[in-house]
């Protein structure tokens, strides 16, 4: 009797994508390097930001309001020491080359201490890397959810602000790959007079709401209490490119490496394995800064550039992490007024404020802590951030101190 051959074909498995750490096991939980700005911070660079961030308290940019105020004279928000930093705070957490990869932000964590920022100040930064982990998603199979601290000082050695921030690395291949955000390419919302109008009512009241700075008392809030909500957008090329300039590291020539002391390898600019089409090149920028300025070139190019926003995963022109982190900031001390401080906030980023979109804050009082870690009452709140389809974009929790 003839033998019959199998003709099946024995099929293999795919090959598991894995991203390549031999570059970061090393680097944890050590000092690294970055930029260091030149130039203390102006009446300017306050302006700017606040502009950027459409923050119209007139404490930061009204020289006569200003003058009368308690500070008496212009008065930096909380929010600007991400501003005057290097890398919008996430250097200490992008460390280690990852060859293929891209970074969008995924949180930040912020102490306050009281100490403002005025027009003259300067302030200097210490950066470590502190851990990662490895998660699958759904956006980009392997994804690396890494930490890094930095701690703000002022010229004085005071101690301004302390960050916690978390950058998501994945692999730019595999996230076009999977193509979460595929059937948002291309879909600008379009709104109608109607719409704008009554987004530009609500941005009005919100504006309006505490525009002399007066504080609430921890006694006179209760659990409960909402805030009045706010509205920015819709989110436009314009509006991201305000964002990016107002993080003065983006100007040409407003910073230098330095390095920690003592660091055989302290990362202070290493290239860490950007996508082919989204690095720098340091050397030719001495001569021509735009191949270091990322409206151009470099990671940042898909913010405000759709075609490239599409190499690494995202549907459209999005907007900057540290910038929805800097609106929670802002959000919550205008709240608290002229006699308040925020004191923590942690804030989770689950989808970018893409091109097109609005972004809406509500926030409700969820406990009230009479004795705190900070041997002050502080006002616990709750924080979310949606889009107009009430996406989910930022949850936030935040400790704020009132007068009493």
């Amino acid at each position: 009797m003839a033998t019959r051959t199998s003709t099946r074909k024995t099929r293999t498995a795919p090959k598991p994508v894995e991203m390549d750490l031999s570059d970061v096991d090393h680097r944890v939980g050590k000092p690294v390097g970055g930029g260091q700005l030149w130039d203390p911070c102006s009446t300017s660079d306050i302006r700017r930001w606040v502009m950027a961030m459409d923050n119209p308290n007139p404490i930061h940019w009204n020289e006569e309001f200003a003058r009368d105020s308690r500070y008496g004279g212009l008065i930096a928000p909380q929010s600007i020491a991400v501003a005057l930093d290097y890398g919008h705070g996430a250097a200490p957490a992008c460390v280690g080359r990852i060859p293929g990869s891209h970074l969008i932000f995924g949180g930040e964590e912020w102490w306050f201490y009281g100490t403002p920022v005025r027009p003259g100040d300067k302030l200097f930064q210490e950066r470590r890397f502190h851990d990662y982990k490895i998660a699958e998603t759904k956006f980009a199979g392997p994804t690396m959810f890494s930490r890094g601290d930095t701690t703000h000082t002022n010229q004085h050695g005071a101690l301004v602000a302390r960050e916690r921030s978390t950058a998501i690395r994945y692999l730019s291949e595999e996230a076009t790959k999977r193509g979460m955000y595929d059937d948002q390419v291309g879909v600008i919302k379009r709104w109608t007079a109607e719409e704008l109008t009554e987004i530009e009512s609500l941005r009005r009241e919100w504006l309006l709401s505490n525009r002399l700075g007066v504080s609430p008392h921890f006694d006179e809030v209760k659990i409960g209490d909402t805030l009045q909500r706010r509205v920015i957008g819709p989110h436009s090329i314009a509006s991201f490119t305000t964002e990016y300039r107002a993080f003065l590291f983006n100007i040409w020539g407003t910073f230098e490496w330095v390095a920690p002391p003592g660091i055989d390898d302290p990362w202070v600019y290493q290239d860490p394995g950007w996508t082919e089409g989204f690095g720098f090149d340091e050397e030719d920028a001495k001569i021509d800064p735009r191949k270091r300025d990322g409206l151009y070139v470099g990671p940042s190019r898909g913010h405000i550039d759709a075609e490239k926003a599409g190499e690494v995963g995202m549907a459209r022109a999005y907007g900057y992490g540290a910038t929805m982190g800097a609106w929670c900031t802002d959000f919550l001390a205008n709240w608290a007024g002229h006699d308040g401080l925020v004191r923590h906030t942690k804030a989770d980023f689950r989808s970018p404020a893409f091109e097109g979109d609005v972004t809406y804050f509500d926030a409700e009082v969820v406990d009230k802590i009479t004795e705190s870690d900070w041997g002050v009452p502080l006002v616990q709140i709750k924080l979310k951030l949606t889009n107009q389809d009430g996406d989910m974009l930022v949850s936030c929790t935040a400790e704020v101190e009132l007068p009493i």
